[in-house]
């Protein structure tokens, strides 16, 4: 919220510095952010008024005038058409120094003496650009400092408001904490009710007054089209960053500014019939007043008459119903929408307006009428007209109350750590318009009934109102005292594995820890889960973050790329995180492991040659992690299908139950391509849970018998995975089997087509006695005729 001091005092003027006013408010909540002078250093420019004007006898465009300044008078060529005679201008002396750094110097100007400059608003920093000279106000006096006119010896204050304090957003809600911060007490001069003058009214139709539970309008006929914004409005919305657009809208914005209100004019003759308060129809389209077209959704609020959208409900009005230069007769009108209602509306549409960022967090329900007569009073004066009787339409079930709230003196104590007064308590909480009525005559009081004023819809438990009284009372005034903790170990089992063992073997591997975000673009995430229903969020922060993720692939290859944007070749990335699965009473987290893998396996260095990673490479990092649960045989790679991983060169990663555990893979051909990938990436993701227990250590001694080693080469088909063949060996070696390692792939000359060789070496190891070759010879073959049986496997020649 931007404001500026003066307009501040006008409301309440405590009798204290500005700097102790900005510390105040800053303590009690209201953060100051920054503060800034309203205007530039402007000395030298003064009061001048034109008392001639003669034309330039060598240049058309050129005028000669003469200007009191409140001394001898001045002559100065000018070239602005709105010059005029009586015309009082700021006038920069010789010597004067502009805001842009120009030093006013005397000059001629084809031939003819100036001696000063008559200047235009945007010249002394006060508007971005200006089409003549600035009109100052008729009071001014020939010679008076400009600055002393205009009041510029004034700061913009800019504070930080916490979203639950959406009735600080006015000069009303602000004057409100500054006069209970101080017990100055309020000046309010905009309760004047203003008489209607005209019995003219516009049918309205609230249709969703769960929505809208307050539609107040009013008509306004006979204004005066050429009126311009008086310069006290215009430097006050300057001081608040607002630019002055037309008197009618510029009303509008200072009524918003000063009461919190927001307000909508329509130029009632380009209306049709009467006014509803509707949800958008299928197909409906509305072009805003930025000249942005949106289709609507049918969810969205929006102000219409007989034939279409006139305006998006508490956001922005619509082009088609604007007022223009040309309107003489104005529809009012100011609502009230719950922040339920409004919440995400501006976002989906990619906007966020003034009006918006108030509904979203809270506007008095019971504020339209007043700010309908303020509004009529400032537009009466300024544009004049002949106002209608205010037309309200309420559903008063569907309006916020404000319940009463039991507030104990011991709970105080024990949340502060202090006691506070009863009698303190109560002009706290009095001093911010809350209704206090002790619940017994017990003295000292040591519990009250509370009701917080219909403004402060934050107010809702004991705790906010604990809050207040603290925040009012003083934090600095609150005694410091350290907290009794009791603090007892927690127990953790020594079979679980922490995630922090598992994400340093990564590290460990030259991978570098990711962290994306989990809210993800719907449509992106398909490309990875296509056919799955995501979580949608209710209120996304944009349209690329509108669902949360089904898995952590989305948002490292969005970390790859630009990587590889920014010439990065050689690529190793793990992510571990919750991905979020829709269930029918909600959602359900899942915490994941995931990686992708780009590029050479190791840095370039000069023992070793560069060979870019492999399936196999990231296999291994996987079987690495897996080697934590001490029960590496338990999972097994199997051959798998995954939408975004290659077709034939993905596998799932199992238990012998068949329980998922993981994926690995290279990604899809035709996704690479669709996401602009280059290179070949790896990606990996592993089930957190299938592969957060290990099992316990267990003493065996080593056997004093020696072990015996035989190789064998098998023949088998040449689809069928070495994984099966080694999980069959071990069926029959039991547990005399301590070694099981493949060590050669062949297919080629003396192999049958469609067959492969895999050799295989068994160390054998008894406990109990030493193994005989006959022992051993028989367990080979066994193991033989069950391969051969099984797997149809036979022994290589």
């Amino acid at each position: 919220m931007k404001f500026n001091e003066q307009w501040l005092r006008e409301w309440v003027n405590p009798d204290i510095s500005q700097q102790a006013l900005l510390e105040q408010l800053t303590m009690a909540g209201l953060e100051v952010d920054a503060v800034e002078p309203v205007a530039a250093e402007l000395t030298g420019i003064v009061v001048g008024v034109v008392t001639q004007i003669d034309s330039h006898p060598d240049a058309e465009r050129l005028q000669v005038c003469t200007v009191d300044v409140g001394a001898e008078p001045l002559t100065i060529v000018c070239g602005a058409k709105n010059v005029a005679l009586e015309m009082k201008v700021p006038t920069a002396l010789v010597g004067a120094v502009l805001p842009n750094g120009t030093k006013i110097k005397k000059a001629k100007l084809r031939g003819v003496a100036s001696f000063g400059m008559l200047c235009s608003a945007a010249e002394l920093g006060l508007a971005e650009s200006a089409a003549g000279l600035m009109v100052l106000p008729s009071e001014g006096k020939a010679g008076q400092p400009v600055a002393d006119l205009l009041r510029l010896k004034d700061v913009s204050i800019e504070i930080g408001l916490t979203p639950n304090r959406g009735d600080c957003l006015s000069l009303l809600g602000i004057a409100r904490e500054v006069s209970a911060i101080t017990g100055c007490k309020i000046n309010d001069s905009s309760l004047a009710v203003v008489e209607s003058q005209t019995t003219e009214t516009l049918s309205v139709e609230v249709m969703e007054p769960k929505a809208c539970p307050r539609y107040v309008g009013r008509v306004l006929r006979g204004i005066n089209p050429a009126a311009i914004t008086p310069l006290w409005m215009t430097e006050k919305l300057r001081r608040c960053g607002l630019r002055s657009i037309h008197p009618v809208v510029d009303v509008t914005n200072f009524v918003l500014l000063e009461l919190g209100q927001p307000m909508h004019a329509f130029d009632i003759n380009k209306l049709s019939g009467k006014v509803k308060v509707r949800y958008a129809e299928k197909n409906e389209s509305l072009t805003l007043l930025d000249g942005q077209k949106i289709k609507l959704d049918q969810d969205t609020l929006v102000i219409a008459d007989q034939q279409h959208a006139l305006a998006l409900a508490g956001v922005m009005g619509g082009e088609d119903s604007a007022v223009d230069n040309e309107t003489d007769a104005l529809f009012l009108e100011c609502a009230f929408f719950p922040p339920s209602e409004m919440a995400g509306v501006a976002r989906q549409y990619g906007l966020h307006t003034d009006s918006s960022h108030r509904f979203e967090r809270g506007v008095d329900a019971h504020l339209a009428q007043r700010a309908m007569a303020r509004a009529t009073t400032l537009l009466q004066d300024i544009v004049g007209g002949e106002a209608g009787p205010i037309i309200e339409v309420t559903a008063e079930d569907e309006l916020p109350k404000n319940k009463k709230i039991t507030l104990r003196a011991s709970r105080i104590e024990r949340v502060l750590g202090q006691a506070i007064p009863a009698v303190k308590v109560e002009a706290i909480l009095t001093a911010l318009g809350m209704a206090v009525q002790p619940v017994s005559d017990v003295v000292p009081v040591d519990e009250w009934q509370v009701q917080a004023p219909s403004h402060r819809f934050d107010i809702e438990t004991e705790a906010d109102l604990i809050e207040e009284v603290a925040r009012l009372y003083g934090y600095d005034k609150i005694n410091t005292a350290r907290p009794w903790v009791r603090a007892a170990l927690g127990r953790q089992s020594e079979s679980h594995i922490e995630i922090d063992q598992q994400r340093d073997i990564l590290v460990a591997r030259g991978y570098q820890e990711a962290i994306t975000y989990s809210f993800v673009d719907a449509e992106y995430q398909q490309h990875f889960c296509p056919g799955i229903d995501p979580v949608k969020l209710v209120n996304p922060i944009s349209k690329d973050m509108s669902v949360m993720r089904l898995s952590l692939w989305p948002g490292l290859i969005k970390a790859l790329l630009v990587n590889q944007n920014r010439q990065q070749s050689r690529i190793r990335l793990f992510e571990s995180g919750a991905i979020y699965e829709k269930t029918p009473t909600g959602s359900q987290e899942h915490i994941r492991l995931s990686g992708v893998v780009m590029g050479d396996i190791l840095p370039l260095q000069w023992s070793e040659s560069a060979k870019k990673a492999d399936f196999f490479d990231v296999k291994s990092d996987l079987e690495t992690i897996l080697g934590l649960t001490r029960r590496t045989q338990e999972f097994i790679f199997t051959q798998g299908q995954h939408p975004a991983l290659h077709p034939g060169q993905t596998a799932e990663l199992k238990t012998p139950q068949g329980g998922h555990v993981g994926w690995l893979g290279l990604l899809h051909p035709g996704l690479k391509k669709t996401l602009g990938v280059t290179g070949e990436p790896i990606l990996f993701e592993l089930n957190r849970d299938a592969v957060a227990a290990r099992s316990l250590a267990v003493f065996q001694a080593s056997s004093r018998f020696p072990a015996i080693s035989r190789d064998l080469a098998l023949v088998v088909d040449v689809e069928l995975p070495a994984e099966t063949v080694i999980t069959a060996i071990r069926e029959i070696a039991g547990e005399c089997l301590i070694k099981l390692q493949l060590f050669d792939v062949y297919q080629g000359e003396g192999i049958d087509s469609g067959r492969k060789s895999l050799a295989l070496g068994l160390t054998l190891q008894d406990t109990v006695q030493t193994l005989t070759d006959k022992q051993v010879d028989g367990l080979i073959k066994r193991i033989l005729d069950h391969l051969d049986q099984k797997l149809g496997a036979k022994l290589r020649d």
